[in-house]
């Protein structure tokens, strides 16, 4: 059983991302450790300089390249729903995907925060930010949580999509996330963070809080970027999937 696995293995093919440009002093020391990276394009943080040496890093370490819009809420982190008219968020989407394009190109687009979670289950949002992304560029990659509606409405718009698990966060029983404002929704230790992922990407399960089994799709793992431990949880992360035959590349690539 132990060798069949490990050929399985050695086969897989894992996208490691991170959200970078946010203002943290670390985004150096994270960029060498994963292959995608997902900048701040000047809405719940970040601006041209940040973007600028962001890019930068990227193509320094041959990390792919995402835009991250959020809702313009810098005083929450865009971690806080704002109600838009479905015209003004397509504009904001817009918006900051070309504002990130104007520095190179771009590779993958992936929501932030609160419109992250917001679109990962209303059909309404997720089909605007769909068209969104499909307005500026057929070819971009859609990042969206494993089993959400963002991912139904990309596939179904015909656009590239891959489906993204957390290494840092916890689950409930539906597949969400579990809220920030809840108590057990961070996951604390390198340790935690790396058995869940295995078990994602080896298995296609995430077991939720209330140890349910949740089937999930892992092409993307990510690692948010503004936490203290981040380094040393991508490092783990890095160094777990490799030992395990693992290969870690941009998705798509």
């Amino acid at each position: 059983m132990a060798a069949r696995r490990c050929a399985t293995v050695r086969r897989m093919t894992v996208d490691l991302n991170c959200d970078l440009g946010e203002g943290t002093a670390w985004d150096g020391e994270l960029m060498p450790l994963i292959t995608s990276a997902n900048i701040a394009c000047g809405a719940h943080a970040g601006d041209l300089a940040t973007m600028k040496k962001a890019v930068e890093l990227a193509h320094r370490n041959h990390v792919g390249v995402g835009a991250h819009p959020g809702f313009a809420d810098r005083e929450h982190f865009g971690r806080r729903e704002i109600p838009l008219t479905p015209r003004e968020l397509a504009r904001q989407v817009i918006a900051q995907i070309e504002a990130l394009r104007e520095l190179g190109p771009v590779r993958h687009v992936k929501p932030h925060g609160a419109l992250y979670n917001l679109a990962a289950r209303e059909r309404g949002v997720a089909d605007v930010i769909a068209n969104a992304v499909l307005s500026v560029d057929p070819s971009l990659i859609l990042f969206g949580l494993a089993n959400s509606q963002l991912v139904a409405a990309g596939r179904a718009k015909g656009l590239p999509v891959a489906e993204e698990v957390f290494a840092d966060r916890t689950y409930q029983a539906n597949g969400s996330l579990t809220p920030r404002t809840e108590a057990a929704a961070l996951i604390s230790t390198e340790a935690a963070a790396v058995a869940q992922v295995r078990r994602m990407v080896h298995d296609g399960v995430v077991i939720a809080v209330d140890g349910t089994t949740v089937r999930v799709r892992a092409d993307t793992v990510c690692v948010h970027g503004d936490g203290e431990r981040a380094v040393a949880l991508a490092q783990a992360l890095r160094h777990a999937l490799e030992a395990d035959g693992v290969t870690l590349r941009p998705f798509g690539a």
